[in-house]
């Protein structure tokens, strides 16, 4: 008996992903069609055969496949065991037209790097509040993509410039602490390139805008949560999509959960004065 394909598909409300899409197949085969997106594709388990433009290609372990829009190809498993899957279809406001015939010739791109931070980018999109964690991995992305397209475009910048960037984007994190801001908004109130934005930031203070704007946020909450607020309302009072984003974040970063923290400073605070007698 053939198992059921297992699929998951999902629109993240990150600018330039048309749709997330992950499956397991064994035994279905693909046949020729085509996409008005560009498909980033990265293959878990087994393996893909495909073929595109009328020449057969594969995607083994280390691989990130880019197919571009509107050029026929189909997909079958290339192993006994099917082959496990997660595609992004990226909008041409990532790629444009100009890079199509160059992914036709070189679709299947050996960088662990890109590979590394496509992994990074699905699990950012899984979870909603991390709009801005994938917002600037994809930047950096699509730009590694640009390069690997066509070598010597990416523009290099002074480090001066680079620091006044990354000190006007904290600045603006800074203001927009609670209600957050898009990269694209960033990107546009900075006069930068949204990846040249992620960079500057992280060579300027070694961690990402994702990163400080959550620690920020994790040091408001924790003084809402002492002053004895619910989590549920310290995570909308915050800037969290809610009670559970709040969690994850607040868990990795101060290592136990938001209310078993509020418990522990409520069982420390000093008693009230004495009655008067």
């Amino acid at each position: 008996m053939v198992p059921e394909p297992e699929i998951s598909a999902w629109r993240p409300p990150v600018a330039g992903v048309v749709e997330v899409f992950h499956a397991h197949f064994t035994e279905h085969a693909y046949p020729m069609h085509v996409h008005d997106a560009w498909t980033l594709l990265i293959v878990d388990d087994g393996a893909v055969r495909y073929d595109l433009d009328r020449h057969e290609h594969g995607t083994p372990h280390d691989t990130v496949s880019l197919l571009p829009p509107q050029v026929p190809h189909n997909g079958s498993p290339a192993t006994p065991e099917g082959f496990r899957k997660r595609v992004l279809y990226l909008d041409m406001t990532q790629l444009d037209a100009g890079y199509i015939g160059a992914a036709v010739d070189r679709p299947d791109l050996v960088d662990p790097v890109l590979r590394s931070s496509v992994g990074r980018l699905h699990t950012a999109l899984a979870s909603r509040g991390d709009e801005l964690a994938a917002e600037s991995g994809l930047a950096l992305i699509s730009e590694r993509l640009r390069g690997h397209l066509r070598p010597g475009t990416t523009v290099r910048r002074p480090a001066e410039d680079g620091r006044t960037v990354a000190h006007r984007l904290r600045a603006l994190l800074d203001e927009r602490l609670v209600q957050g801001v898009t990269l694209q908004q960033a990107a546009a109130e900075v006069h930068a390139h949204p990846a040249h934005l992620v960079r500057a930031f992280g060579a300027a203070f070694g961690i990402t805008p994702h990163q400080y704007l959550t620690s920020r946020r994790i040091d408001l909450a924790r003084g809402l949560l002492l002053e004895g607020r619910l989590p549920g309302d310290v995570a909308v009072a915050t800037g969290f999509y809610d009670q559970s984003h709040l969690t994850r974040h607040f868990k990795r970063v101060v290592g136990v959960a938001p209310g078993r923290y509020a418990r522990t400073g409520a069982a420390r605070a000093p008693a009230g004065p004495p009655p008067l007698s």
